[in-house]
């Protein structure tokens, strides 16, 4: 049975909720239904010992004031659309503009900062917890009123299942994703440099000096984008490379291998010191490697921890930044009658 307990007030008094999901195999999730996210994952490492594995807060009011989305869900668009501004249907569009000159990540009140309707359900997986938001025709400057569910659900396999599923009255564009920043380590108080990453990918998109997409794909090879075999994040974080300084490290679009919109894996993460292992598998054609290059310890986390540079990471499975002004990149419109289905798994183990 899922618990629930009371997480604090935002938002005038408003009460947030906080859920608490677990398995048979010692694995436990929170999750919060302000921005429906994702409080803490505790996971056993090689020696049996549960610790907490992602950023987060001890109450709602961290949320309200968080600026780094930590364990949200992001959206409407996750990521960054140049200066807010795109064409759709012949209509020009200008979304809220909250990063720099660019509209990131939904917009100043994007999903991340709604109070989500929260139910537990059964499934046959394991533990799950929908979450449904309504957000309304012209919020942030988009179009028509999207309807989203988000199911979290804990498997028996230790699986942290993301289900997506949105429909929209009106023709618009559509990708939200997850954003925890993970630190397989435990100690939230250690960097992340130490971490060995693998993606599924042969390319990134390049971005300008604003972040933005070049709309180019560029080849990994022979660069520090170079994540196809397990590699230490650290190796090559601080490259005298063009793409590391813009990004201020890493912070950018990998390009799946082969997407065909079917569940495939995607990327592992591995810390060698707890044995920690995780496996990401998805439908989505990109995911964003961010190396918590903003991180300056101003955030104080869970416990009294201040959330210090590059003490977490983000694998966001998305759609590619700046898509509905790259023709060539993969659709991100969604129309009435249709229906927006995206799966992300984050799968934990040891080795």
């Amino acid at each position: 049975m899922i618990e629930k307990r009371f997480f604090g007030n935002v938002e005038t008094d408003k009460e947030v909720s906080l859920f608490t999901l677990k398995s048979k195999n010692g694995m436990k999730v929170e999750i919060c239904n302000y921005g429906a996210a994702v409080v803490s994952i505790f996971v056993p490492d090689k020696n049996g010992k549960s610790e907490n594995v992602v950023l987060g807060y001890d109450s709602a009011q961290g949320y309200e004031k968080c600026s780094s989305y930590f364990g949200a869900i992001v959206g409407r668009y996750g990521n960054r659309i140049g200066k807010g501004i795109f064409v759709l249907d012949g209509k020009n569009y200008q979304l809220d503009v909250n990063d720099g000159e660019n509209h990131l990540h939904g917009g100043k009140f994007g999903f991340n900062k709604r109070i989500w309707d929260a139910e537990p359900i059964q499934t046959d997986t394991g533990q799950s917890l929908k979450l449904t938001l309504i957000d309304n025709n012209g919020e942030m400057g988009y179009a028509g009123t999207v309807k989203l569910d988000v199911i979290y659900t804990l498997s028996e396999e230790n699986e942290l299942i993301i289900d997506y599923l949105g429909e929209t009255d009106e023709t618009t564009i559509l990708n939200p994703t997850h954003h925890s920043y993970f630190n397989l380590s435990g100690d939230l108080t250690k960097n992340i440099l130490d971490h060995h990453l693998m993606l599924n990918a042969d390319y990134i998109t390049y971005v300008d000096k604003g972040f933005i997409t070049t709309g180019e794909l560029n080849k990994v090879e022979n660069t520090p984008f170079d994540f196809r075999n397990l590699s230490r994040i650290g190796e090559n974080i601080n490259s005298d490379n063009q793409q590391i300084k813009y990004g201020l490290g890493y912070d950018h679009n990998w390009v799946i291998n082969n997407w065909d919109k079917t569940i495939k894996k995607v990327g592992e993460l591995y810390e060698p010191v707890s044995g920690r292992f995780m496996e990401i598998f998805t439908d989505q054609p990109g995911i964003q490697f961010y190396s918590g290059n903003f991180l300056n310890g101003e955030q104080i986390g869970k416990n009294g921890i201040a959330c210090n540079y590059r003490t977490g990471l983000c694998l966001e499975t998305q759609h590619f930044p700046d898509s509905p002004n790259k023709p060539s990149f993969p659709s991100v419109i969604i129309n009435p009658g249709e229906q927006y289905v995206q799966k992300t798994i984050y799968k934990f183990s040891t080795k």
